[in-house]
């Protein structure tokens, strides 16, 4: 369809799920604004609404269907509105065939392997009038390759890689990513040479695992020697990654972090249990002993890195003495966050059809014991940084009150403070004034 054929139209994009979503979003929004569409807030405003999803719990499913519901309801009202669903819950077989029964008005379906065909679906289903499903089985790297729509700021999500070849037993991650295909080396480079002239200081590398990176590739390049290239980058101040995998995280690649000047010291390093049972059931690949260990290097390497994880608790199996092992684990390392999670089912995952599955209140009263545990811990570490100064990269006025500004340290603390506006994108000295569970207070002028 031209752009003259949809001039003034305007696009509203509803994402679900991790940062590999959301800048998969940037990315549709690329397309949509180069196909002559102009972005808006107000979902009844929108003559294109597209859902990207994420089917990695059930619990975004179930919004995702909740919020088809609700669009249907508009669409009465308004049909000329075109509703497109995207992303990791469209890729699974069964999903195609249930929006087109349960939500016939839904225009177009498409998935994480073919996003870069979008405007085409788009111009089938408004020429056509028909609904167009169109889901590609097979993985290939364009879909990297296109006009990205960025989100103002100072911060930058860059993929170096897509896909996962770890087959963890509860995840849907690899039936809808794909294997794992590393980007070109020169390829990221440039695309974070071109961002840090554009005004964007912290970079965050992409990959459902990381420290992959460069496996497919000839030539020996692996993530460490890609964050070394990175680091060279003039325009660059931060350099981010996530998710690493702890059985890959090699010595290699500590002591390149930390060495790399600009590389933070923040590392995400998901453990899921504590439990060698589980993690043996879980696929890991590691056990709880060789986390301790990676833990005791990292901290030796790094010594004022914050440590961040994901943990699961009612894996199938999981009995109360597997679930002391991961309260325990926690208590000893003292991640400075965790993202908490209660098992659920996901169609097409081994667990799925694993024996022992754990009633529902015995999950609900664990869960509630690891957050309970990490709001402990997070607030104790909190407070270990009140009278630091502490090196603050200042994003833009705060999302809870208007009249402060946000900051962001390198460990990836969210720091709220009085200043200029003049300030943002800069980096400052912030002396912690307090804290909560969610973020530090700081000051500027106290230096």
């Amino acid at each position: 369809m031209s752009t003259e054929k949809i001039k003034n139209k305007k696009y509203l994009i509803i994402t679900f799920g991790c940062q590999m979503n959301e800048h998969d979003s940037e990315r549709i929004a690329g397309i949509l604004e180069n196909n002559g569409y102009n972005p808006v807030q107000d979902i009844n405003e929108a003559d294109l609404i597209i859902i990207n999803t994420c089917c990695v719990r059930e619990t975004a499913e179930n919004k995702v269907y909740g919020l088809l519901g609700r669009l249907g309801k508009i669409k009465k009202n308004k049909p000329d509105l075109i509703i497109g669903v995207g992303g990791c819950m469209s890729q699974q077989e069964h999903v195609g065939k249930r929006l087109k029964q349960r939500f016939p008005y839904v225009d177009v379906v498409f998935g994480t392997f073919n996003l870069h065909t979008l405007g085409d679906l788009l111009t089938r289903a408004r020429e056509t009038k028909q609904q167009v499903i169109d889901v590609w089985q097979e993985a290939g790297m364009e879909e990297c390759d296109f006009t990205v729509k960025r989100v103002p700021g100072v911060r930058a999500w860059v993929n170096i890689m897509l896909g996962c070849n770890n087959f963890c037993t509860y995840c849907i991650v690899p039936y809808v990513r794909g294997r794992e295909r590393s980007r070109s080396q020169e390829t990221i480079i440039n695309e974070i040479t071109k961002l840090g002239q554009e005004g964007y200081k912290d970079i965050t590398l992409l990959g459902q695992n990381v420290n992959s990176f460069g496996k497919d590739i000839k030539g020996g390049i692996d993530f460490a020697d890609l964050l070394t290239r990175v680091n060279s980058i003039d325009s660059v101040d931060r350099i981010r990654y996530m998710t690493s995998h702890p059985r890959d995280f090699n010595d290699k690649l500590i002591v390149t972090i930390a060495g790399l000047s600009k590389v933070c010291e923040h590392i995400h390093l998901p453990v899921q249990a504590g439990s060698n049972k589980i993690l043996k059931k879980m696929n890991r690949g590691y056990s709880r002993e060789d986390y301790f260990n990676l833990v005791a290097r990292i901290r030796a390497a790094i010594p004022d890195v914050s440590l961040t994880t994901d943990v699961m608790v009612g894996f199938p199996g999981e009995t109360d003495a597997d679930f002391r092992d991961t309260f325990e684990l926690m208590q000893e390392i003292k991640f400075d966050s965790a993202f908490t999670f209660v098992y659920n089912k996901r169609e097409g995952t081994p667990a799925a059809k694993m024996e022992e599955q754990i009633p529902d209140e015995v999950k609900s009263k664990r869960i509630q014991e690891i957050i309970q545990l990490q709001n402990q811990i997070s607030l104790g570490k909190n407070k270990l940084d009140v009278g630091k100064v502490l090196e603050c990269l200042v994003e833009g006025p705060s999302k809870t009150n208007s009249e402060l500004l946000s900051a962001r340290t390198r460990t990836n603390k969210i720091v709220v403070f009085k200043g200029e506006k003049d300030v943002i994108g800069k980096i400052l000295p912030l002396k912690i004034t307090g804290y909560s569970l969610t973020h530090l207070e700081g000051e500027g002028n106290a230096l």
